[in-house]
């Protein structure tokens, strides 16, 4: 491998396989964004971190995706009926590193499980609105 030829060549693989991960990064994230009913939204569920990733309200189901993913799937996935908003509040000083700027923090409750989205105050007013649009508990097809 003292050939330079050769190291150029593998550098060169290098650089190329970087920039096609960064494109199709690019191009999920792209894909993500323009759906109906997308907002940017980190999530931290019990014991874990904050995580930075896109929150897509569908029917029945409020979906979060992982920003450093290639998967087409949803990482969770959170019913329409079990979720019940808490509240929202600012970060704390901690917290404030840990998510975008210019967020709330949204308390969020789903199946007896606490879980915190950090999103902005228009999304948070999206969410909340989704919400509350939703059948009552007990009427509807959909439970």
């Amino acid at each position: 491998m003292n050939d330079p030829g050769a190291t150029f060549m593998v550098l060169s693989a290098v650089f190329v396989l970087c920039l096609l991960a960064l494109a199709a990064f690019g191009a999920r994230r792209m894909y993500l964004r323009r759906a109906l009913g997308t907002v940017d939204a980190s999530i931290c569920r019990l014991g874990e971190n904050w995580r930075m990733g896109v929150c897509r309200y569908q029917d029945t189901e409020l979906e979060w995706f992982s920003l450093l993913s290639l998967s087409p799937r949803a990482r969770y996935r959170f019913r329409r009926s079990s979720l019940l908003l808490q509240g929202r509040r600012v970060p704390s000083e901690a917290e404030r590193t840990k998510v975008q700027p210019d967020v709330v923090i949204v308390n969020l409750s789903y199946e007896g499980e606490d879980l915190l989205l950090a999103m902005k105050f228009d999304a948070y007013a999206g969410l909340s609105s989704w919400l509350e649009a939703g059948p009552v508990v007990g009427i509807g097809t959909w439970r």
